[in-house]
């Protein structure tokens, strides 16, 4: 993907303008241009700057929502977690979960929603949950909490590397003649006989203001829902109740087990999960009802002692604040409800409205499900529209760089076969076959890889996006910032005056993920 070559396309005539470049946004990308649509999608920001790079990584049913007895989500999530292991087996990945028993009845309760989660999978189903005793616990989760502890109920889910997914679901939409730009904000709608045909657009980088024309505009902006609604009509009501999400990162010291821990009931009503990624634990979440939507939330004291405060109860070594390699907040667009109803009790259901100009607004739902919501909102964008009929083609579609049998420990899965490319670029010049630091898993020829081809434009992008620096340790990534800057720099032809600006940059935002 490259940022200029896609701007020169502007001026094109479009089937579909998407709005958002988050989950919902890119996959409603990749499934409009597979069909053969004409796609442009913009983002005022990085692609998955916001919620979508924030999740707590897993690809899943939904537990939760089947002690809430919302069979119809479980189900349509499982069978999405399935298609989607088809589909990028070099970005999903199985996971054991682990669900322990501190009292004899936690057992066969947890083992019998258990097997009806399994059923419901059926033939996408990962692996058949079985039962633990507390030695066998022990042997495959040392650093569990022993005491009065029975053992417990092991299931399998899906986790995955969410922006490194939103990234791929942009390249395929790329492959497939669509156009995504970053850092281009949609500033107001385009109107003609009272029906939206367009929108105004600001480059965020040049300051240049361009107008696009399309035969249907659809609203996927998530938490920000509501702002562009309102760019339609004023009037509007609010269908978005943001909630915010908290996680924090340790050492992976702190489980030293490839199998993650589920706690199905927390003091706020939602899980905790306790899960190794990249080598660390990421564990959370909480659920703290939003008022106003951020693209850089910050994660509250309170939230942070709480995630601390519960895992301790099952961990034999309870963190600390100062074990905290980094912490981050994001926000669910969860649609509102009447009567005040908790955030943590509203449905992660998707939902799709038609403003009376003919705006299409999707808002709602969850990773796991995005290619379903896609499909919907292109199915209603056809009707609205009025185009030819275009049958979906996702259910199949193998997502860019496609690579089966990847190993899922190894960082380098995420690039599928595009691996040999950048294999290709440090080839060429060996001075990038260095890690960005000893501690983190990054060689330099990455970096050139995600501003070649990821259409990264910041040192941000680098280390909270096309890499997980950020997440993984808030200090370093600080560290190596100048020599990302420096590497951006040189590929792109930027001053050392942009360097330092973006190391200063970076900096502040890093000090929002450090304890």
């Amino acid at each position: 993907m490259k940022r200029d070559k896609m701007i020169q396309r502007l001026g094109e005539k479009w089937d579909i303008l998407i709005i958002g470049g988050g989950a919902t946004g890119l996959g409603a990308a990749v499934d409009a241009s597979s069909r053969g649509l004409k796609t442009l999608l913009v983002e005022q920001s990085d692609f998955a700057k916001a919620t979508s790079s924030r999740s707590t990584k897993l690809i899943h049913g939904g537990l939760r929502y089947l002690q809430q007895g919302n069979l119809a989500l479980v189900l349509e999530a499982l069978r999405e977690r399935g298609r989607l292991c088809q589909n990028a087996p070099h970005l999903i990945y199985h996971r054991a979960f682990f669900v322990p028993s501190y009292h004899w009845w936690q057992g066969p309760f947890y083992g019998i929603g258990l097997k009806i989660y399994d059923m419901l999978a059926g033939k996408l189903g990962l692996q058949p949950s079985r039962h633990l005793s507390k030695e066998e616990t022990l042997e495959a989760l040392p650093n569990i909490e022993s005491d009065d502890l029975f053992g417990g109920t092991i299931y399998y889910d899906g986790q995955f590397d969410d922006s490194r997914l939103a990234i791929a679901l942009a390249l395929t939409a790329a492959d497939h003649e669509g156009a995504l730009i970053n850092y281009m904000k949609v500033t107001g709608l385009i109107k003609e006989k009272n029906h939206v045909e367009g929108a105004i657009l600001h480059d965020a980088e040049t300051g240049e203001t361009h107008e696009v024309r399309a035969k249907v505009v659809i609203n996927a902006t998530g938490v920000f829902t509501d702002e562009v609604r309102h760019m339609d009509d004023p009037n509007a009501q609010k269908i978005v109740q943001p909630s915010q999400g908290v996680h924090i990162v340790l050492d992976g010291s702190f489980l030293e087990s490839e199998t993650a821990i589920m706690i199905p009931h927390t003091a706020d009503g939602r899980v905790l999960f306790m899960v190794p990624w990249l080598g660390k634990v990421l564990v959370g979440t909480t659920d703290t009802p939003v008022d106003k939507p951020a693209l850089e939330p910050k994660p509250h004291e309170e939230e942070i002692s709480f995630i601390l405060k519960e895992a301790g109860k099952y961990l034999a070594k309870p963190p600390k604040h100062s074990d905290i390699l980094s912490t981050f907040a994001g926000l669910r667009p969860l649609i509102a409800a009447e009567g005040g109803k908790k955030t943590a009790a509203l449905s992660r259901d998707h939902s799709i409205l038609v403003s009376n100009a003919g705006l299409i607004t999707i808002a709602g739902g969850k990773w796991t499900t995005y290619r379903k919501m896609a499909e919907d909102v292109i199915d209603k964008a056809l009707l609205v529209g009025g185009f030819e009929e275009h049958s979906c083609k996702t259910k199949t579609l193998k997502l860019h760089a496609f690579l089966e049998d990847a190993d899922p420990l190894n960082p380098w899965s995420t690039y599928g076969s595009d691996k040999e490319s950048i294999e290709k670029i440090i080839k060429e010049d060996p001075s990038l076959d260095q890690f960005l630091h000893s501690k983190l898993p990054y060689l330099k020829g990455e970096v050139i890889w995600h501003v070649r081809e990821e259409m990264a434009r910041t040192v941000e992008d680098v280390l909270a996006r096309r890499t997980r620096s950020l997440l993984l340790d808030a200090k370093l990534s600080v560290k190596v910032a100048p020599i990302v800057a420096s590497l951006i720099a040189q590929e792109l032809g930027l001053s050392k005056t942009w360097e330092d600006a973006q190391v200063a940059s970076f900096k502040e935002l890093a000090s929002n993920y450090i304890i």
